[in-house]
């Protein structure tokens, strides 16, 4: 999966750009708007789910419709008004319209004492409530006894809609990309994922042979990955490796937070990709908190599933704040985490348990071209080869239908993409044949059917 950085950089935070202006909430037109936006570059099925549709513990919510807020003086000036930043208004805020007294007011006003400059992103989707975001400079100029509060908004019965892509594999185990698209004007959470999913799905589409089906699945946080999982009971018994997707755009290095189970595969691979690249203290434990990993790895479920970001929602300045905008996501950045993930697809597709065919004693490699050594020489590189000869040394001991090839380069020190090249070429010699159909070991398969 190559490509130009600088070029699919740009191409990326085009999509980013064309998503920001749209006022995306849980439910409602601006989650259509964007499910629309994805399915023009990829096909990508929409799904809708009725309010009041029991979801595990949960239970699908009212759809919320803006149609305009403002908060004026009582002489008609505008103080605040949603056209100026989407982020003004609290989600789910239910519909006002009066007079209300500047200390009834500030119990519904929400800042930043120290960011004073910026507007905070807040939500009220289960609670009766209203309110509205403001920098808090804004909040100390508010010295009039009381203000106009309009918001027109609507909480009625209607659908949850989220998409899916499916790429079908040649056999059924699933890769899953998790990506929530429910917040409004946040460039790097959640719409730098938004653009690198859209991107990587099309050069997956585009791939000549996938091992594995993938799919992926851009949902409104929490609520859409529990409709998920309550609706798809029966894909998760299939799925092997599975990422959530966010902030990818801001300038730190890659983070990974690891599944539940702490060594799932995905686990090994992702940390192997941040070693290789010199971040492998980027690697943190599993935490109940943060993105949708947290119900993917609620305990009925288990499932392999880790969240990948750059720096870690919550750890940078701006997040869920007006400065996450189109100049913090940055090209360069959004490149680096769509080539990651290209690695990463290439490691989960080249990963097997490797068998050899001739367990008792070391096979003579020089009848089937694979000795390079010569006289006394040690064993040792050659410079047109993929792999060196210690490395098709190390497959054949460790091919015994229990190793796989990322232990094996764990093990031996050697690069995965190596150990992967000599094990295809004593494939092609008769030397090896897969032990497994998956990657996914016995204890990882068992720990997935629970």
């Amino acid at each position: 999966m190559n490509f130009d950085p600088n070029g699919i950089g740009q191409k990326l935070h085009r999509h980013v750009s064309a998503l920001f202006p749209i006022f995306r909430s849980i439910t409602g037109e601006g989650m259509r708007q964007t499910l629309a936006y994805i399915g023009e570059s990829i096909p990508l099925q929409i799904r809708q789910v009725p309010t009041g549709t029991p979801v595990l513990d949960w239970e699908v919510p009212q759809e919320w419709t803006v149609r305009g807020a403002t908060l004026r003086r009582l002489n008609g000036d505008v103080v605040l008004d949603i056209a100026d930043t989407n982020l003004h208004l609290v989600h789910y805020s239910h519909p006002v319209d009066r007079v209300v007294p500047i200390e009834e007011l500030q119990a519904h006003l929400h800042s930043l004492p120290k960011q004073p400059d910026l507007v905070p992103y807040r939500t009220a989707y289960y609670a009766n409530s209203w309110g509205f975001c403001l920098a808090e400079r804004q909040r100390q100029a508010l010295t009039d006894p009381a203000y106009h509060v309009s918001i027109d908004t609507e909480l009625a019965p209607g659908v949850l809609n989220y998409g899916e892509m499916v790429l079908p594999g040649e056999g059924p185990d699933e890769v899953l990309f998790s990506i929530h698209c429910c917040h409004p004007s946040l460039a790097n959470d959640n719409l730098s994922s938004i653009a690198i999913a859209i991107e990587l799905a099309q050069r997956l589409e585009r791939r000549a042979r996938r091992r594995f089906t993938y799919r992926f699945l851009f949902a409104p946080g929490t609520i859409g990955a529990i409709t998920w999982l309550h609706l798809n009971r029966e894909v998760t018994a299939r799925i092997r490796h599975g990422l959530v997707l966010s902030c990818l755009g801001d300038g730190g290095p890659p983070t990974y937070k690891r599944s539940r189970r702490e060594n799932a595969d995905i686990d090994r691979y992702v940390a192997y990709q941040l070693r290789a690249g010199g971040h492998g203290d980027r690697v943190r434990p599993f935490l109940p908190y943060g993105y949708d990993e947290r119900q993917y790895c609620s305990p009925g479920f288990d499932l392999p599933v880790g969240c990948l970001t750059r720096t870690p929602n919550g750890e940078y300045p701006e997040y869920h704040t007006s400065a996450d905008d189109l100049e913090l996501v940055r090209p360069e950045a959004l490149a680096d985490s769509l080539a990651l993930l290209c690695r990463l697809v290439d490691m989960i597709e080249a990963d097997y348990v490797p068998l050899g065919t001739c367990l008792h004693g070391e096979p003579q490699l020089g009848r089937r071209g694979l000795y390079q050594a010569i006289g006394g020489q040690p064993i040792g590189a050659d410079p047109s080869s993929r792999f060196d000869q210690l490395t098709l040394l190390w497959v054949i001991n460790q091919a015994d239908g229990t190793h796989s090839l990322l232990d094996i380069a764990e093990r031996s020190g050697k690069p995965f993409a190596a150990v992967a090249a000599a094990a295809e070429a004593l494939a092609a010699a008769g030397l090896l044949n897969r032990a497994d159909p998956s990657p996914a070991r016995a204890s990882d398969r068992q720990a997935g059917d629970r």
